[in-house]
């Protein structure tokens, strides 16, 4: 069924067949005929950074910005959803066309910019949904704010999301914001995740509820520098850690359409850095919780992911190409890879 309808949403452009994908998805979950969709969850519980997670297989950020259609997306058997990247004020992103598919590598270039209805509305959809499951939310900084201002967006944003996620992820590695990957290295990274370690503890104190901290980083990074951030991930006490975020490497896309538009490279062509990166984060990180993303297509690439150290799994890019099949397909071969 999803072979038919994707064939119909891919004449359309990308970024109107994505909202009238979710607009699609919000009327099934209405009618719930989701489970025609997906089928039922798949039961394999885990526990992950102290939140119990009916299965391993999560839909990363970048989906639903907004938290628009959770309920929608809570219902196709993820064992966990992440929404955002969400920024303190509202934000239209970068001029469109902003969205490229590369079919015949399973891939995606976007340069979306972080367009969101900024964090109070994110918050106020969350609060509304009857999804129950294990949320995390993505956060981020608006376009106009510095680098050297960045952290002020994040702990913003970090002190309104914090009573409404199940943890937070820390965006700092998407390359469609100008300069916000130079906050994954040196000065800038010891004193953002300083003052989100503090500014996440005190708030876990006075909510009496421990709401964990992740930091997606990029897969443009070699062994050094994986290194280096690794260590100071462990020395500011964040929870987990998020890898990977989209390339700007073109080699494995040379000669394509589209594949010299500007914008981040997700889908096939990223699996590989992305183990690469899981892989050293291990050895580096024996004991931090790693959430995998990059290139999940099949159960064989998501059984791939934990196997170079993932503990969970994402999915965005194969979603898009697979459908709501692809869901059950990894969480069955997490299962049964265990």
């Amino acid at each position: 069924m999803y072979d038919l309808a994707r064939s119909l949403l891919f004449r359309l452009d990308p970024e109107r067949a994505h909202g009238l994908s979710l607009t699609s998805l919000d009327w099934a979950a209405r009618v719930k005929a989701t489970r025609l969709l997906a089928g039922a969850r798949v039961d394999d519980p885990v526990n992950v950074m102290g939140l119990s997670f009916p299965n391993r297989i999560g839909l990363a950020a970048g989906l639903d910005k907004n938290a628009d259609h959770l309920d929608a997306l809570g219902a196709l058997g993820f064992g966990f959803v992440e929404v955002g990247t969400v920024t303190p004020r509202a934000q239209s992103g970068n001029p469109k066309p902003r969205l490229f598919r590369l079919p015949e590598r399973g891939a995606i270039i976007n340069r979306m910019g972080f367009n969101n209805l900024g964090v109070d509305h994110l918050v106020e959809q969350v609060k509304a949904s009857r999804y129950r499951g294990v949320i995390g939310i993505n956060i981020g900084k608006n376009l106009t704010t510095s680098v050297e201002d960045a952290g002020d967006d994040y702990l913003y944003c970090l002190e309104r999301v914090h009573a409404h996620a199940d943890y937070v992820a820390v965006n700092i590695s998407s390359p469609n914001t100008p300069g916000l990957r130079n906050l994954q290295f040196g000065d800038h990274l010891d004193e953002l995740l300083g003052r989100l370690r503090s500014t996440g503890t005190r708030l876990d104190e006075q909510s009496g509820r421990r709401v964990p901290l992740a930091v997606k980083i990029a897969p443009d990074m070699d062994e050094e520098e994986v290194v280096l951030v690794a260590r100071a991930l462990a020395d500011n006490g964040i929870d987990a850690v998020i890898a990977t975020n989209t390339t700007v490497s073109r080699e494995a896309v040379q000669g394509l359409a589209h594949a010299d538009e500007q914008g981040g490279l997700s889908g096939c062509p990223v699996f590989d850095a992305s183990n690469l990166v899981i892989e050293r984060l291990r050895q580096a990180l024996p004991d931090m919780p790693i959430i995998g993303v990059g290139g999940v297509d099949s159960g064989q690439a998501a059984v791939a992911k934990r196997q170079a150290g993932a503990d969970l799994v994402q999915v965005y890019s194969g979603f898009i190409y697979r459908g709501p099949g692809l869901v059950r397909e990894c969480a069955r071969a997490l299962a049964s890879a265990r």
